[in-house]
């Protein structure tokens, strides 16, 4: 697969400078690109290592001087990092999903398949599902009866979809996720000790022995349109109602969705996070990595989670949190500031007592 400069400044709306015609089979980074490459370098300090490599041509920032690099060929756009977007798209050869049916899929006869599409080695697919048109799913991957899977779909091998799940169109999900297993719901048949504590704040009465009982899960999942699913993500299923992923929103690896949440549109969810059960998430939030959100919680839109942030109680759209309980931004880059001072100020506190004549009356 190899494209032109002016076949890719094209694509982009950009204008390509120098040789135009030169061939690109890839993308690199500056320092170890190959002739046939295009290097990424989206700032000068990047753009110092391409004499390191063999590119001749580069993707850099607009008003770049190309040619001072010694670039045959060059493109030059306003926002380096969001042309990657449609760039690496072009390049990007994806999964090898033959097209048709494998021989060896197990697929319920009335379950309805799109047209063209493509079922890869040893998948399942139960009763009464519809897979959408031109979507692809790979090998090993089972698909849970009375599902939907929207139309330009690509499962990666080893996805796990259980039944009555509604998928929209253009969904990414990659190797290991599990989307609508059950939900984590158990109860006791008086007042658990978790629940005691959560009232109390610590305090606890008579402990009990308990058993938990499971509270099974009749909901399903219902998840939007352009929706991404990273690596060994759950999202359960919900209890009574479905678990919801609204349009658009992006889940990173290692990522859990409890039972009942709801997750809005244009969301990011990073690597490690988790939304507890019935959390509901607006649009536009982002979660950094290993962050998380309390079960029965309300987060307003384009709040912003910091990594490792735990929210415990309702916020109002548009903070910027941080912190365990989280806190606004500012407020946190305080204390941590306060904290770093701690150490000083005990020594100065021990610096005054020792000044202090022995027989002064102030403690």
């Amino acid at each position: 697969m190899a494209y032109t400069v002016k076949d890719i400044a094209t694509a982009l709306g950009a204008e390509a400078l120098g040789a135009v015609d030169l061939l690109v089979t890839g993308l690199s980074e500056p320092a170890t690109a190959q002739s046939d490459q295009m290097a990424l370098a989206f700032t000068p300090d990047y753009a110092e290592a391409i004499g390191q490599g063999a590119a001749k041509v580069a993707l850099l920032w607009q008003g770049a001087d190309w040619q001072s690099y010694g670039l045959e060929a060059a493109i030059c756009v306003e926002r380096p990092r969001y042309a990657l977007a449609p760039l690496s798209a072009r390049l990007d050869r994806g999964p090898a999903i033959a097209a048709g049916i494998h021989p060896t899929a197990v697929i319920d006869p009335s379950a309805q398949i799109g047209k063209g599409a493509a079922i890869a080695p040893f998948v399942v697919i139960g009763a009464g599902v519809q897979i959408g048109e031109n979507a692809r799913i790979g090998p090993n991957s089972t698909i849970g009866y009375d599902s939907e899977i929207g139309a330009q779909a690509l499962i990666h091998a080893g996805v796990h979809i259980g039944h009555n799940v509604r998928i929209g169109a253009r969904f990414i999900c990659q190797s290991g996720a599990v989307i609508g297993s059950d939900g984590f719901s158990f109860v006791t048949p008086e007042k658990a000790g978790t629940e005691e504590i959560k009232e109390t704040l610590g305090e606890r009465g008579t402990v009990k022995q308990q058993h938990w009982t499971r509270i099974h899960s009749l909901g399903g999942v219902t998840i939007g349109d352009d929706v991404e699913v990273g690596a060994n993500t759950c999202i359960d299923r919900g209890t009574v109602r479905d678990t919801v992923v609204g349009d658009r929103t992006k889940i990173d690896n290692m990522v859990q969705v409890a039972h009942n949440a709801v997750v809005g549109r244009d969301c990011l969810l990073c690597g490690a996070s988790g939304v507890a059960g019935s959390g509901v998430l607006g649009d536009r939030v982002v979660l950094g990595g290993q962050s998380g959100v309390v079960d029965n919680v309300k987060v307003g839109d384009d709040v912003i989670l910091g990594g490792g942030g735990k929210i415990r109680t309702n916020q109002p759209a548009g903070r910027v949190l941080m912190g365990d309980p989280a806190i606004p931004m500012t407020a946190g880059v305080e204390q941590y500031k306060a904290l770093r001072r701690l150490p000083r100020l005990a020594r100065d506190v021990a610096a005054l007592k020792k000044a202090l004549p022995k027989d002064d009356p102030r403690p």
